[in-house]
């Protein structure tokens, strides 16, 4: 059992109390309980990001957003049981709590389980020309750019091989031959690597045309010139528990109007609203799909995944978003691509 006093909320706590204690340790959940230290409700990932999608106040109490109907074992329970009830449950945490319901401890069910592997391929698009970053570009392939003393494309190898995946496709294009020379097989950094060559601009979705017989089981798919810590096993968790056919991350965009705008009802004003701000979700260039949905990609085609999605949801297939709370920066420009070499230490080199 872990030590569980860094993940403890009262009731009274907000919601963005619960992100950051969520956030800083290392079992993506926290616990709630009373003043005896009795458990009375989890606050998990999934929990606050469908609540950031229903739109609820960040600073609402964490009581409204809380799981009542936990899962839960007692002290002494076997380690078989607490795999089959996780099993069943589809958890990866276990509150211990003793005769009385105090809290007395966690079981995190990976401690329990030897570090596991998952199968499913990443599929990285990493062909694009990186005009935005010009002069950097001139002679290096963007995903070769360094940040911190990595090139961004070994740092999101890095971060899916941790959390156990280690098969990678390259959509390569522009200077592949670099990029082919700098990874190689993939051997040296733990992974295994093949190549797509795209002849020419297929879009984030065409050259999947190509490999359709090798995607046999949910994949990813991932701009390959993203930073982020986003946790890929609760994506892909994500993904399944809800049966989606194609899942795309997504992440919040404020705008704040920086005038007064006025509403009308024909030419009457009816209210002023003074600078206001407006949230939208924005596509993040992450992705994760079904191999069903690769045959409503033409072949040899540009074609992009924002298309795709049109094309899956006239066809009424499950098409869901999974909002991304963790750190995330498209480094599409020199401002950008400055942002992440002074963040980088925050948030990878850990």
């Amino acid at each position: 059992m872990n030590i569980i006093e860094n993940i403890l909320l009262e009731p009274s706590f907000s919601m963005r109390e619960a992100m950051q204690i969520i956030d800083a340790g290392d079992m993506r959940i926290a616990l709630v309980v009373d003043k005896d230290k009795r458990l009375i409700g989890t606050v998990a990932d999934g929990d606050v990001r469908r609540a950031i999608l229903q739109g609820i106040d960040l600073d609402a109490p964490v009581k409204n957003i809380m799981n009542c109907d936990f899962i839960y074992v007692k002290v002494g329970e076997s380690k078989e049981k607490i795999l089959q009830l996780a099993k069943r449950n589809k958890i990866y945490q276990i509150p211990i709590v003793d005769e009385n319901f105090i809290l007395v401890g966690i079981e995190e069910i990976s401690e329990l389980l030897n570090a596991r592997k998952y199968s499913n391929k990443v599929v990285l698009m990493v062909g694009g020309l990186g005009t935005r970053l010009r002069p950097l570009t001139d002679e290096t392939p963007k995903p070769l750019l360094k940040v911190g003393d990595k090139p961004i494309l070994e740092i999101i190898v890095e971060n899916f091989s941790k959390q156990g995946f280690s098969d990678f496709i390259f959509s390569v294009n522009y200077k592949s031959e670099m990029i082919e020379e700098y990874f190689g097989d993939g051997k040296k950094f733990g992974v295994n690597i093949q190549y797509i060559h795209e002849p020419k601009r297929m879009g984030t979705a065409g050259s999947l045309s190509f490999i359709k017989e090798q995607l046999t089981e949910d994949f990813f798919i991932m701009n390959g010139d993203l930073l982020t810590s986003i946790n890929f096993e609760h994506l892909i968790n994500f993904h399944h528990v809800n049966d989606s056919e194609a899942t795309m991350c997504v992440r919040e965009y404020d705008f704040q109007v920086p005038y007064g705008v006025v509403n009308l009802q024909d030419q009457n004003i009816v209210s002023i609203e003074e600078k206001p701000l407006h949230k939208f979700f924005v596509n993040a260039g992450i992705y994760m799909l079904n191999p069903s949905v690769l045959k409503y990609i033409p072949e040899d085609s540009f074609f992009d995944m924002p298309t795709l999605f049109d094309v899956l949801i006239q066809a009424k297939k499950k098409a869901l978003s999974f909002p991304i709370r963790e750190y995330w920066l498209d480094i599409g420009e020199i401002k950008e691509y400055n942002k992440a070499n002074s963040e980088y230490s925050d948030h990878f080199e850990k």
